[in-house]
């Protein structure tokens, strides 16, 4: 079966060397690996103020914290994610509030948005579903506006851009996942990356139960109680050995998604995705739009094909049971759309045979 998700492992002859002198270094915990590893994922996205996390989902909570996000407040956010996006939210105590999505991507709506934003509103939470960038020249102008802050979270997106730019230096903070099968893995881990050092360096110590790194732990003061939130050296090494193929990786999902751009033009029951202005995809995903899914998926599953839509839409959880609303355009997209392999596992070949099965018709 072609996979719709797959892990990418450096091969064996570079990634066990390096592991087995981190493994026997005496070291392992946080420390001069996880550094290095932020200093090269920071030239990757062109934002030298990242801090390495276990995951992409502490990423999210720092975020939240250092906004002080907690009861009686409000973060806007879509229900077209994977879980950890929301649930996060959840865990502040804070209300989750769903904005509808545009029918034509499954990205949040700027216009639903701002007619959510109230006084307790905190923050915007924008996700760039399967690696599609969300539609920024719009929501830069709403954060602008009401003074609100946009969290990014871009486990689907590394390798995306906005303005020419990687993903990362937009907004105030910018949230990363390096969980197995995302573009870059640690095995598990996550980053966030930030605009100013004042955010960066209570992240710092939020990320660390409160305690500031860069002094004695005999000398130190915990103002604010943090959290074990830390990449360790084992994973940050893994990373930095994954680093070197990221280029090669990252760009084999983006010409594959490419080709289904083109090649996928003018079939009938079937509906591309439109791409924002100033926006450029990593395509973790390809996403289209298709009449009788069900139908596509099981033609393609009889040919050794995955296709689904992978995730579950959050709104439909009993923990969010108070932010349930109407959401007609989600409703329509999630009703349509679907996934195909567009990963760097998916050979000239594989997506050839693919778009020949969908000419044919189900």
């Amino acid at each position: 079966m072609l996979s719709l998700v797959k892990p990418y492992i450096a091969p064996k002859e570079e990634m066990m060397p390096a592991l087995e002198e981190i493994l026997y270094s005496g070291y392992i915990a946080m420390g001069e690996a996880v550094g290095n590893f932020e200093t090269k994922f920071g030239n990757y996205i062109d934002n030298e103020r990242v801090l390495a996390l276990n995951s992409g989902t502490a990423a999210l909570h720092i975020a939240l914290c250092l906004l002080n996000v907690g009861n009686g407040d409000e973060v806007i956010s879509t229900a077209m994610t994977a879980e950890p996006t929301n649930t996060t939210i959840a865990l502040t105590g804070a209300k989750v509030v769903w904005a509808d999505v545009d029918v034509k991507t499954g990205l949040l709506d700027p216009e639903s948005v701002r007619k959510k934003i109230t006084e307790k509103t905190k923050a915007i939470m924008l996700v760039h579903y399967a690696g599609m960038v969300c539609n920024m020249d719009e929501f830069n102008k709403i954060s602008e506006e009401f003074n609100v802050p946009i969290i990014e979270d871009t486990a689907h997106a590394l390798g995306s851009k906005y303005k020419g730019k990687m993903v990362g230096s937009n907004s105030r903070f910018t949230c990363y996942s390096f969980q197995a099968i995302k573009h870059l893995t640690t095995v598990d881990g996550g980053a966030i990356s930030f605009l100013n050092d004042e955010d960066m360096d209570e992240a710092a110590k939020l990320r660390w139960f409160g305690l500031n790194k860069k002094v004695s732990r005999l000398d130190n003061d915990i103002k604010r109680a943090g959290f074990k939130y830390g990449m360790n050296n084992v994973n940050a090494t893994i990373g930095m050995v994954q680093l070197k193929h990221i280029n090669e990786v990252i760009g084999r999902h983006i010409e594959n998604g490419r080709y289904y751009d083109s090649a996928l033009k003018n079939i009938p029951g079937v509906t591309l995705i439109p791409y924002y202005e100033n926006t450029e995809p990593s395509y973790w995903l390809y996403t289209l739009k298709v009449e009788n899914r069900d139908d596509f998926c099981r033609m393609l599953k009889d040919a050794g094909i995955e296709a689904s839509q992978l995730h579950h839409r959050s709104d439909t959880h009993s923990v969010f049971q108070q932010s349930k609303c109407d959401l007609p355009a989600l409703d329509q997209f999630y009703s349509e759309f679907v996934h195909i392999p567009c990963g760097w596992w998916v050979s000239d070949e594989d997506r050839e045979r693919i778009v020949d099965l969908i000419k044919r018709g189900w």
